[in-house]
């Protein structure tokens, strides 16, 4: 019997060491806290970071008298995705942190340059990033504080990921304390794709549009007279410009934008019925993403005053939301209801090339049903067609959008600019979410830059 035991006892520690160093070894040597990240560093020089287009993001190069420089060929343009790996590491240097200093290189020549006390080479890292479309995203951003967030919407792939303002990954360790200190105001390593919450504004209007439809079966026979705006009490919402938008069903409320129908909309929700339907949406909710990311927050509740139902509706009030986020909830619009998993390593290769191992794609599960994704999909291709974002029209395939202007402070002159939506073209469609910080309307700032987008998706595909 104790035979037995002991027998089964090593059998167990035999497994787990198996398990530790499969499954959770690269967590643990990924951890800033763990000294072996040192030792692995004595032993190989650290590997490439590439994009899915075979452009080089990051690599070591090595001078003769052996000291080792980290470069970023593209400058700040992947700075926040792909981070740094001086003062510690952020980004994909953080992600794949295990991979890029570990080497699986032919293994006589390991045990080779082991005997001749020479560093290996480390493992490539092959991300999902396209560098055409992130060097587009971030060069259509320009100037202006925000954020551009590409999906691949069957897969989850991420194709970008720009925030700015930005720094030079390549000076972080000479520019660090200027880049920390308190007066410092721009908050340069703040990835507001994953990151920064903002009052979503009308794109959350997608939102509001999916819980009215639950909630009401009859939802098309929604009828609206618009006269520029809506008075509940002693509150009183405007549209855009106060523009009258005159007798209105629900398409043509969704594709103006119309403030008005849709905070007469947020009056007439049930609040816990709403909560929960934005909670399935994964609000106040864990996000399946694998860098640092923000909780995004929707807190109406039962009781609520009118003016909280309004604001709330048109994506006002306590309601905020990451760029990240919103791309999540129109990809799962343009996958049939199915949310894929956001990723950004696609493969791990040997510097000479050989497959190591392969990321594969996992759908989180079903945000909406098909039904649902398909109505979704024709309002919003209605925006495009017919609405606030009709600079998208006429580019050859089929786009499906939603664009938002969001107050974010009392100064309700000042507002930042929203687009979000997907391709619709039926052959490996992106998703897009775009903001920028207090510019003005979606219309007239963000769906330019997400134009330029699918502009250049579009040229990939041909």
């Amino acid at each position: 019997m104790i035979t037995y035991l002991f027998t089964g006892l090593f059998a167990l520690l035999i497994g787990y060491f198996v398990y530790f160093n499969v499954a959770l070894s690269p967590e643990v040597v990924n951890n800033p806290y763990n000294s072996r990240q040192e030792n692995f560093a004595k032993r190989v020089v650290r590997g490439s970071i590439l994009s899915s287009d075979g452009m080089v993001l990051a690599e070591t190069s090595t001078t003769e008298d052996g000291t080792e420089k980290r470069s970023y060929p593209y400058g700040n343009v992947f700075a926040h995705v792909v981070g740094y790996s001086t003062r510690g590491r952020s980004g994909i240097e953080s992600l794949a942190n295990f991979e890029l200093l570990t080497s699986n290189a032919f293994l006589g020549e390991r045990i080779i340059k082991e005997i001749q006390e020479e560093k290996n080479i480390g493992d490539n890292v092959v991300t999902t990033l396209n560098a055409k479309l992130q060097q587009t995203a971030y060069n259509a951003l320009g100037n202006h504080r925000g954020a551009v967030v590409a999906l691949e919407v069957e897969t989850g792939k991420i194709l970008a990921m720009v925030s700015k303002p930005d720094f030079d990954p390549n000076r972080v360790n000479e520019d660090w304390e200027a880049l920390n200190q308190a007066e410092n105001t721009e908050s340069v390593f703040y990835n507001r794709s994953l990151q920064g919450l903002y009052p979503p504004g009308s794109t959350f209007k997608i939102v509001t549009l999916l819980d009215y439809m639950r909630e009401n079966p009859d939802y098309e026979d929604f009828h609206f007279h618009c006269s520029g705006s809506l008075t509940e009490g002693n509150y009183t919402i405007s549209c855009y410009g106060k523009t009258a938008h005159g007798d209105e069903d629900l398409r043509k409320a969704f594709a103006k934008s119309c403030n008005t129908a849709f905070s007469s909309i947020g009056l007439s929700l049930d609040e816990s019925t709403f909560k929960n339907n934005c909670e399935s949406l994964l609000f106040n909710s864990e996000l399946p993403l694998e860098l640092p990311y923000s909780k995004s927050a929707f807190s109406l509740k039962a009781g609520t005053t009118p003016a909280e139902q309004m604001m709330t509706a048109i994506g006002q009030g306590e309601t905020l939301v990451t760029p990240m986020h919103m791309a999540m909830i129109v990809s799962a619009i343009a996958n049939e209801g199915i949310l894929m998993k956001p990723y950004l390593l696609d493969r791990v290769e040997t510097y000479t090339g050989d497959l190591v191992k392969t990321f594969r794609p996992s759908a989180y599960g079903s945000l909406m049903t098909t039904e649902e994704a398909d109505i979704l999909t024709e309002y919003m291709k209605a925006v495009i067609t017919e609405g606030t974002g009709s600079k998208l029209d006429n580019m050859g395939f089929f786009i499906a959008g939603k664009t938002g202007t969001a107050e974010y402070s009392s100064d309700k002159s000042k507002s930042h600019a929203w687009f979000a939506g997907f391709s619709d073209s039926g052959e490996s469609d992106i998703a897009v979410c775009v903001i920028v910080e207090e510019a003005g309307s979606g219309s007239e700032y963000a769906v330019p830059i997400a134009r330029e987008i699918f502009r250049a998706w579009n040229e990939e595909r041909e």
